[in-house]
C-alpha cells in the first residue's frame, strides 16, 4: 500500500519541480533583465555624403510598413547553419521600439541633416511627393556559432499623389563584430546608415515633380 502511494507522490513532486523551473525561466526574461538597443547617435559622415550627392527634394514620409513578425521590439536572428527559415528572438535583448520605426526615424533625421525638407504624411502637407517605405528584412544571420551578418532590406517608393514616380529596393549586409545582440545591433545600425545614404542619393537624382 505504501509503495503504491509513493509513486504518485514522486510524480507530483517532479511536476511541481518542472513548473518551478519554467516559472524561473519566465522570470529571467522580465523587463528588468532586458537589455535595450537602438541605432545609436546619427553619424555625420553619412549625411555629408548625401548632401554632396545633390539637392534633396522636399518630401512627405508615410508610416513605414513591415511584416507582422517585425512589428514588435523583439531582436531577431537566424541560424543559417540550422534553419534559416525560422526567425528567432533574443530572450534578453530588445529594441527600444519596432526596428522599422527606428529606421524611419533615423531616415528622417538623416535627410533633414543633409539639408532636405522632411515632414510626416500625417501632417497633411499638400503638393509634396510622398515617400513610402517597406521593411522586408531587419535581422542578424549566423553563418556559424561565432560569425554573423546584419541584413537590412528596404523598398522605397516615391508617389505624386497616386502616381508612382520611382521605386527602388535597397539591400545591405554588414558583418557583425561579435556574435551576439550587441554586435548585431551595431551592424544593423551601420547597414541602416548605408541604406539611408543611398536613399538620399537616389532622391537627389530624381527629376522634380511636374
Amino acid at each position: 500500500m505504501t509503495t503504491f502511494l509513493t509513486v504518485p507522490f514522486f510524480r507530483t513532486a517532479a511536476v511541481v519541480a518542472l513548473a518551478g523551473a519554467l516559472l524561473a525561466g519566465c522570470a529571467s526574461e522580465s523587463p528588468s533583465s532586458m537589455t535595450l538597443y537602438d541605432l545609436g547617435p546619427l553619424r555625420s559622415s553619412g549625411t555629408q555624403a548625401v548632401a554632396l550627392s545633390g539637392s534633396l527634394p522636399a518630401i512627405s514620409v508615410a508610416d513605414i510598413q513591415s511584416p507582422a513578425w517585425m512589428d514588435s521590439q523583439r531582436m531577431y536572428y537566424r541560424l543559417s547553419y540550422a534553419n534559416d527559415l525560422q526567425p528567432r528572438p533574443y530572450s534578453t535583448s530588445k529594441w527600444t521600439m519596432p526596428p522599422a520605426q527606428l529606421f524611419a526615424q533615423r531616415l528622417k533625421s538623416g535627410l533633414a541633416r543633409a539639408g532636405g525638407v522632411v515632414v510626416s504624411a500625417s501632417d497633411g502637407a499638400i503638393n509634396l511627393p510622398i515617400l513610402h517605405l517597406e521593411a522586408d528584412d531587419f535581422s542578424q544571420t549566423f553563418e556559424s556559432a561565432g560569425q554573423s551578418t546584419a541584413h537590412v532590406a528596404i523598398r522605397a517608393s516615391l508617389f505624386d499623389g497616386r502616381v508612382l514616380r520611382a521605386q527602388k529596393l535597397f539591400v545591405k549586409q554588414v558583418p557583425a563584430a561579435s556574435a551576439d545582440a550587441q554586435g548585431g545591433a551595431a551592424a544593423l545600425a551601420a547597414a541602416s546608415d548605408a541604406i539611408i545614404n543611398e536613399v538620399g542619393a537616389w532622391l537627389a537624382t530624381l527629376p522634380p515633380k511636374k
